[in-house]
């Protein structure tokens, strides 16, 4: 009863016309992002925080949760016309459903991949009501040393399921801990690596951080290596699926989205883990093993609907323990602080209207894709042709101006063209960015629990090992790096997550 209750008031608030515009306009927004190959849901979001401040907080998260799952809808479709990914979950999309289009077959095949994902989204979003409340009861029970403990787990078992080196994952989230250190201590108020700046005493601007490391850095690495895009089809006919391509589907896009909703929950990138091992799962049990590779619907199906599963259930432990499962969490915790929100268990019982408004807007959001995705075929194989020489100033400019318009400090703007940099020569030396945001955002975080049951057991460590639950995480966090450095594991990680694009 008390899930129907939160669902009603949920459904009101989304329901709301203000909310479903907002909604509207985050997943067209995501869509598009995620056409365009080499922009993705993780910049625009990071560039469109500054927008969100003067948004209401439901408005606002509803609009960036929709760019999120929308880019999910989106990436598959250059994945099928042009066998471009627009997001790396929909690499693995690219195997088959470009052997679709080839085929002439791309109406059925975007069908297949807009219709799993409004499934598997549907159910994830229950999955979403239905989980979160138990394991925010649960959260408000943690104490520092718990706290402490899964903050290690979340940046360990980030690695573990991280693409590429482990080294670099580690030393990149190393690296994020200590920038987010920079400005005045916690406790006594000292200057830490000011070096004499006065806008450091404040820290860095984590919009400053977010734009220039996955705005600036990727636009300056595309602009490197812009493709030629050749459209498979000009205009898409035939969408709705036959009866045989439907009978199909229904097994893969079950299993993928139970798969799916479990994988998101995980920190580092289920929803890319999620899609690949969906892949995996269908060819294994088709009775057609054959047809993979060579225009499998089965193979666009199900890593459709895994990814928009876990694109969903990837909330939880956001709502609920305030902890970012991938960098576009680590932007929505962004967007709660701008807000003046701490995310974490508390939220949902202190702002229910704002968690279960959030919620039930993503069964909204999907609704609007396949209203709106299936129909506008013709418009996103417009978008495609548009030079990225084009694109670029004008995302360029508006980073600027948003970032400069939340404080009118200049300083913001050097700190997108600094750290732009510092992206582009991580990325060229194989070090994924990504990481680095997660340990900026959870390293403070990391710091004041530390500092916190230190000063409770009066300097005692052993309080991490003694208490329970703390123990466990700890003793869960070092299985998970010691299964990343296994040489087996190391080399099964480089095949599954290597981005085709």
């Amino acid at each position: 009863m008390e899930l129907l209750e939160n669902l009603a008031l949920g459904l009101g608030t989304a329901l709301q016309p203000e909310n479903v515009l907002y909604c509207l306009l985050g997943v067209v927004l995501g869509t598009a992002v995620g056409v365009l190959p080499g922009i993705g849901p993780t910049a625009t979001i990071a560039m469109l925080l500054p927008i969100t401040f003067s948004l209401e907080p439901v408005a606002a998260l509803i609009m960036l949760a929709g760019i999120y799952y929308g880019a999910q809808y989106g990436g598959s479709t250059t994945a099928i016309l042009i066998n471009l990914p627009g997001e790396s979950s929909a690499a693995v999309t690219a195997i088959d459903g470009h052997e679709m289009a080839l085929k002439g077959r791309a109406g059925p095949a975007l069908a297949a991949a807009a219709l799993g994902s409004f499934f598997a989204g549907t159910v994830a979003t229950v999955v979403l009501a239905v989980a979160a409340p138990p394991l925010a009861r649960v959260a408000l029970r943690f104490g520092p040393a718990e706290y402490f403990s899964l903050v290690v787990l979340g940046l360990l078992a980030s690695i573990a399921l991280a693409r590429g080196s482990t080294l670099k994952a580690l030393a990149m989230i190393v690296l994020g801990i200590l920038l987010g250190t920079v400005g005045q201590d916690i406790y006594t108020g000292t200057p830490r690596f000011v070096f004499g700046v006065r806008e450091l005493y404040g820290g860095l601007n984590f919009v400053s951080v977010a734009v220039g490391m996955f705005g600036v850095a990727e636009i300056l690495r595309n602009l490197e290596d812009e493709r030629t895009r050749n459209v498979v089809v000009e205009k898409v006919t035939n969408l709705w699926p036959t009866r045989e391509d439907l009978r199909r589907m229904v097994a893969p896009v079950l299993r993928a989205t139970g798969l799916g909703s479990a994988l998101g929950i995980l920190p580092g990138g289920g929803h890319v883990l999620a899609a690949f091992a969906s892949y995996s799962v269908e060819k294994r049990v088709s009775k057609r093993p054959e047809e993979f590779g060579h225009g499998a619907i089965e193979g666009v199906a199900g890593p459709e609907s895994a990814n928009n599963a876990a694109a969903q259930t990837s909330f939880i432990p956001l709502l609920t323990l305030g902890l970012p499962a991938h960098p576009v969490m680590a932007l929505m915790i962004g967007a709660f602080i701008i807000q003046g929100i701490t995310p974490g268990p508390d939220v949902i019982t202190e702002q229910p209207a704002l968690v279960w408004g959030l919620i039930a807007s993503m069964w909204v959001g999907n609704v609007l894709l396949v209203m709106l995705n299936l129909p506008l075929i013709g418009l996103w194989v417009r978008m495609l042709t548009i030079p990225y020489q084009i694109l670029f100033p004008a995302i360029i400019v508006f980073a600027a101006i948003g970032t400069f318009s939340l404080g009118f400090n200049p300083w913001h703007v050097y700190a997108i063209a600094f750290f732009g940099v510092l992206g582009y020569v991580l990325i060229k030396c194989g070090c994924e960015p990504a990481p680095l945001l997660l340990g900026f955002v959870l390293g403070p975080l990391l710091e004041e629990n530390l500092r916190r049951a230190l000063i409770i057991s009066r300097g005692d460590p052993t309080v991490f090992l003694t208490r329970p639950i703390s123990a466990a995480l700890l003793v869960v966090a070092v299985g998970a790096l010691v299964l990343a450095v296994l040489p087996a594991i190391r080399r099964r990680r480089e095949v599954v997550f290597q981005e085709e694009l």
